[in-house]
């Protein structure tokens, strides 16, 4: 197993990636292919981890702040050359934690889509109260969506929550304002009817607030409205754990006590919305597998990351989307 990492990428430079891939080298055999500038990566490693790792040297990088085409003209950035190695079949996946935008235009132009697929979409983990994940698709790849592009996000999404999930029951749910098949607008109303007659596990139009309860396995949106749902659950997750840690510092000594015994609780509910859990966001309907990880991760996050691109490839999921493709 051979994984592109882009090194200088995130917010917080190479270091927090760096160790990241250290982490995961010290957990699983692949190979890494470290791309950023080789004078401050190199030092970060192990002698003992050299022989698993391969440096590519790249002193540019994108900035977060740069628009996304630059990445087309930036032949020698990080994220240009880590995807020209998947693309040359050099490496078997690519992690990036660096600009999103750039990460998504160079996969699809430089990779492409596998056949059939009209978009890519980004498909990420949302918490439930039954302690598994559901899965939420498009996060944001595409603003503007049709009703086959919400029919093919359903399509991507099954296979994959097959693959993390392990089972092959996958229910599939249409992001809506009401549970009732008239509600919706004219492009949910039409992806609704396509997914009723091709997904025997379809269970029809869910509303926010159902994402959670993990009744839904696959929740399908655009781009847009995805985003938005994934930055307001990060948001209020990080309000309600302010909010709780405010309430115990301003208690009394019981409630303080009582705290203290609830700790592993608030652990255990840490555990379940850090996005450093999953790591990273695979971009379905590319032809390979690219992961995209927040420009926040930390060392943990990195090296989730790589173990979703890890499995990803081990369950052949590029493969398998084909053979979707075929049978709807």
């Amino acid at each position: 197993m051979r994984i592109a990492i882009d090194a200088m990428g995130g917010d917080f430079g190479p270091q927090p990636i760096v160790e990241g891939v250290v982490k995961a080298l010290e957990e699983k055999d692949f190979t890494a292919y470290l791309v950023g500038d080789e004078k401050q990566i190199k030092p970060l490693i192990p002698n003992k981890l050299l022989d698993k790792v391969r440096f590519i040297n790249s002193e540019d990088f994108i900035r977060m702040d740069e628009s996304a085409t630059e990445a087309l003209k930036r032949k020698e950035s990080t994220i240009y050359k880590s995807i020209e190695l998947l693309r040359n079949k050099e490496v078997d996946a690519v992690v990036s934690a660096g600009h999103s935008g750039a990460t998504m235009s160079l996969a699809t132009l430089r990779i492409g889509r596998i056949k059939g697929i009209r978009r890519p979409a980004i498909i990420t983990f949302m918490p439930t109260i039954k302690k598994q994940y559901a899965f939420l698709l498009d996060a944001g790849a595409n603003v503007d969506c049709d009703a086959h592009n919400l029919y093919q996000f359903g399509l991507m999404g099954e296979v994959y929550a097959k693959v993390v999930l392990n089972k092959d029951d996958v229910k599939l749910g249409l992001l809506s304002n009401g549970e009732e098949e008239s509600k919706g607008n004219t492009v949910t109303k039409e992806a609704f009817g396509m997914l009723k007659e091709s997904f025997p596990n379809f269970v029809g139009n869910v509303e926010g607030g159902d994402i959670f309860k993990g009744e839904v396995d696959v929740i399908i949106t655009d781009g847009f409205i995805g985003n938005i749902v994934l930055k307001t659950s990060e948001g209020a997750a990080d309000v309600i754990s302010k909010l709780i840690k405010e309430e115990i510092k301003n208690s009394g000594l019981l409630q303080k006590i009582g705290a203290l015994l609830l700790k592993p609780v608030f652990k255990g509910l840490k555990k379940a919305i850090d996005y450093a859990e999953y790591g990273g966001a695979p971009l379905l309907g590319i032809n390979g597998c690219v992961i995209i990880a927040h420009g926040k991760s930390n060392s943990k996050a990195i090296k989730n990351a790589i173990f979703q691109a890890i499995r990803y490839v081990e369950n052949d999921v590029t493969n398998r989307i084909k053979e979707s493709l075929k049978v709807h």
